[in-house]
């Protein structure tokens, strides 16, 4: 199925649409919340489920034969409905990503909902409705905020310049997080699309993940790369395209970065596994 921009913009206004009406959801649930674990590792509150629905409910009002996968399924697993059409499209959901955050009170989350497209992300939308600012992007498609122009910085690596670092990370990153910590700001936000958004729109001049998820990604990828920054896995390899059919929830190992210091951090990054 080919891509036309007509389809793309309509894609990224659903999509838009959607985040907004979960978000708005979300804050209005942040006076209740409650919240319990989720494989034992991961918090879930009343709210995930809830905005989920809606963005599932308003995608399916306009693009019914699409395919979904959601965080939020059954059994405490992801949830999948592939594509009923020939159009190998995928809505990649996050109803609310950071939602530890989310759970304590802490108001850095977002709403992330991406596109792929045989296999690659064509589409993505960010929404932050604490500070009411949507991240827009598509193939062929400048990266927005608000609908004004985003573009990755180019900001050296400094000590006034900021990286974003997963709340959490294995040994075998610990040696590149140790050089970055001297060499940056360090920020860890608890949400990786919102690393990724802050990227997209120049306040942070890098990031890197060892623990995200599909869901996690699909919508930063394309915003950071529409906004002029590489995205690669940390062995300096593509991440995309990957076989949607058999995506089992394994979690991606992504470093992504503007331009003018990639080649540094690939360099910092090299004896990682990809």
């Amino acid at each position: 199925m080919e891509l036309t921009p007509l389809l793309l913009k309509k894609i990224v206004d659903t999509a838009s649409q959607a985040a907004r009406l979960a978000g708005i959801k979300a804050v209005e649930e942040l006076s209740h919340v409650t919240s319990s674990l989720k494989n034992q590792t991961e918090v879930v509150t009343q709210a995930d489920p809830i905005c989920q629905e809606i963005i599932i409910r308003y995608i399916r009002n306009v693009f019914p034969k699409h395919g979904i996968l959601a965080e939020e399924g059954p059994n405490a697993s992801m949830l999948v409905e592939p594509p009923q059409d020939n159009s190998d499209i995928w809505w990649i959901i996050d109803p609310i990503d950071g939602t530890n955050n989310y759970a304590h009170g802490l108001l850095c989350f977002c709403v992330s909902i991406g596109v792929i497209h045989n296999g690659s992300p064509v589409a993505g939308v960010i929404y932050d409705p604490c500070t009411d600012s949507l991240y827009t992007a598509a193939s062929g498609l400048q990266t927005l905020c608000n609908g004004k122009p985003a573009s990755v910085s180019r900001d050296k690596i400094s000590k006034i310049a900021s990286f974003a670092f997963d709340s959490h990370f294995d040994p075998s990153v610990e040696p590149a997080v140790h050089q970055i910590l001297r060499l940056t700001r360090a920020r860890s936000m608890g949400s990786t699309a919102l690393h990724m958004a802050y990227l997209a729109k120049g306040a942070i001049i890098g990031t890197f993940t060892v623990s995200a998820r599909l869901w996690d990604i699909a919508a930063g990828v394309i915003l950071i790369q529409q906004a002029g920054g590489i995205v690669t896995t940390l062995g300096g390899k593509a991440a995309f395209p990957i076989d949607m059919g058999n995506y089992r929830s394994e979690r991606f190992r992504l470093l992504a970065a503007n331009p003018e210091i990639y080649p540094e951090l690939a360099k910092i990054f090299e004896t990682t596994n990809s």
